[in-house]
């Protein structure tokens, strides 16, 4: 077997170099940690030197299966690399488990990182407590986390607010970022990153913005937790403009969007817009070390740049029989259906995809993929190196977790429809004004009501994709494919390569499972932005602690 390909973190035009090398990682504590894609970010940094993982919390059995082999991954490079082919044999279904005898030892060290813990309960917070007193040593470190959002979104307060009985005051997920806080209060960290979605901003509970209390909070957290010794207090900063927020200054000074962190600005391939603070220890005089912010992109990664080289697939049939000669009837029937109603004078664009797709449907011949794909030699490049040495991985067989979804008919019209239009004119058609052909509209009474306009969207080949959410677990709807000919919704590899997972990241769980742990993560890619950030931070803080106690730091040379 040829040595495993390293999947190696961008280069200088993408980072914020650090010129220290540290004698030890900086040690990583990660909670709620999902599938692990903020503590990916971190643990890649440097060619996987610069950060070690303590522990990744997280209360998800099936997200946590994920985090444990991802962190089986991670220290078979680090510690035991001359078997790797265990966990690629696993990957390439070689093998039934991912470890052998001779790689045993890192499996146990992988179940020992990512653990099955509800903050919250008494019982998960002293397991992670205890976790802490054993693994976290006294020595500079970093906290990472993202407490759950179904409070904050904007689609969890609506369905909260239609709940008769709902009280905010009562809602203890407004609240899970007290163990967040705790843990800085107690343990000190010397750098925190806490993210969260932007509808975090605009929550209030009794009237009073929760962002507000957050950062107040997050700046002396003995005072928060009503502790009335003095601690360590922090500044809270923006990664991406200059904006800061420290203990005892006027919170109504702050601009909220400031510490808004817009994906697709920095290199990820989706318009994920999400709050993402930078908390800093201050030291004795109230200051901290000066800190970078991550850099900007010119030119946008699209959906069709990181997507187009992927297997070619078609959806399933749902309540009717599904075989490939079924499946390519149904879709040239509604294809002839729909393009019978076009006027080709009035809508020569639309008429002309139409066109184009019902020919390519005779010559296509798609499978309906699986949790194992076959890949071909080279395939899943983005024309970009960079983003090559990010994604792809040539030790791999097959892809991975690329398995399409079943639709029904009627979907599968308002599919292709919804697909030839957006290749047609640029953009996903909306609601009931667009969606104007027989048999499009859905069997909804607030259809026309305008509340529905997005309630099918084409993610746009030459734009980066729309935020992938959670709620793709629930139905494919948003999240359609922009290549008509496939007539479906996107896989759970093609949401994770959005999210700029490794194609190596295998996701554990049923589809519905992988979907939710990939719409819940924070983008790996970006988080490896950040980790250059609070590289550059944290070991600032080694230097000083080390200058103090007359300890040599190395220096790279160019």
């Amino acid at each position: 077997m040829t040595e495993p390909q390293m999947n190696l973190p961008l280069g200088r035009d993408t980072a914020i170099e650090c010129n220290t090398v540290l004698s030890k990682p900086i040690q990583i504590v990660d909670l709620f940690a999902g599938p692990g894609g903020l503590g990916e970010g971190f643990a890649s940094s440097g060619n996987g030197t610069r950060f070690e993982i303590v522990v990744s919390a997280e209360m998800d059995p099936i997200a946590r299966e994920t985090l444990k082999l991802r962190a089986f991954y991670r220290l078979l490079k680090l510690k035991n690399p001359d078997r790797l082919c265990d966990y690629y044999d696993f990957c390439n279904g070689r093998s039934q488990k991912p470890f052998s005898d001779a790689s045993k030892a890192q499996w146990l060290e992988a179940e020992e990182e990512a653990r099955c813990i509800t903050l919250g309960s008494e019982k998960g917070d002293q397991e992670l407590d205890e976790i802490l007193d054993e693994r976290l040593e006294d020595r500079p470190w970093v906290l990472i986390g993202g407490p759950p959002c179904q409070a904050y979104s904007i689609v969890g307060r609506a369905r909260n607010q239609a709940k008769a009985d709902y009280n905010a005051e009562h809602d203890h997920r407004h609240f899970l970022y007290k163990e967040y806080l705790r843990i800085i209060k107690e343990r000190k960290p010397t750098v925190f990153v806490m993210e969260n979605v932007k509808g975090i901003l605009s929550s209030k509970v009794a009237g009073k913005s929760i962002f507000a209390q957050i950062l107040q909070d997050l700046t002396d957290p003995n005072k928060a937790l009503g502790d009335p010794l003095p601690g360590k207090k922090y500044r809270i900063c923006s990664l991406v403009t200059g904006q800061s927020f420290g203990p005892g200054e006027d919170v109504a000074k702050i601009d909220p969007r400031g510490f808004i962190i817009k994906a697709e600005e920095h290199g990820i391939p989706q318009a994920r817009h999400r709050v993402i603070l930078l908390g800093i220890a201050l030291d004795d005089e109230g200051n901290i070390p000066e800190h970078g912010s991550i850099p900007e992109i010119t030119e946008r990664v699209t959906t069709k740049q990181v997507l187009g080289d992927l297997p070619e697939l078609r959806s399933r049939l749902t309540k009717k029989q599904d075989d490939n000669e079924t499946w390519y009837k149904e879709v040239a029937n509604q294809l002839d259906d729909l393009r019978s109603e076009v006027d080709s004078h009035a809508e020569p664009k639309l008429d002309a995809v139409m066109k184009i797709t019902r020919n390519s449907l005779l010559s296509a011949s798609l499978d309906i993929g699986a949790l194992r794909v076959a890949r071909r030699q080279g395939d899943g490049k983005t024309e970009d190196e960079h983003l090559d040495s990010w994604y792809r991985d040539d030790n791999l067989d097959y892809w991975l977790n690329h398995d399409a979804r079943g639709h029904m008919p009627s979907d599968l019209r308002r599919y292709m429809f919804a697909s030839v239009y957006a290749r047609a004119y640029k953009t996903s058609p909306k609601g009931h004004q667009q969606f104007t052909l027989s048999g499009l509209a859905p069997a909804h009474k607030n259809w026309e009501s305008g509340k529905f306009s997005d309630r099918f969207r084409v993610q746009l080949e030459d734009l980066p994709a729309t935020t992938i959410t959670s709620h793709i677990s629930k139905d494919g709807h948003y999240f359609i494919h922009y290549d008509p000919k496939q007539c479906r919704s996107l896989t759970v590899r093609e949401a994770a390569r959005l999210q700029t997972f490794p194609d190596n990241y295998f996701f554990q769980g049923n589809r519905t499972q992988q979907f939710h742990q990939v719409g819940n993560a924070v983008p790996p890619l970006l988080a490896n932005k950040i980790a250059s950030v609070v590289y550059g931070v944290a070991s600032k803080k080694v230097q000083e602690r080390d200058a103090n106690n007359h300890i040599s730091v190395q220096f790279l040379t160019d």
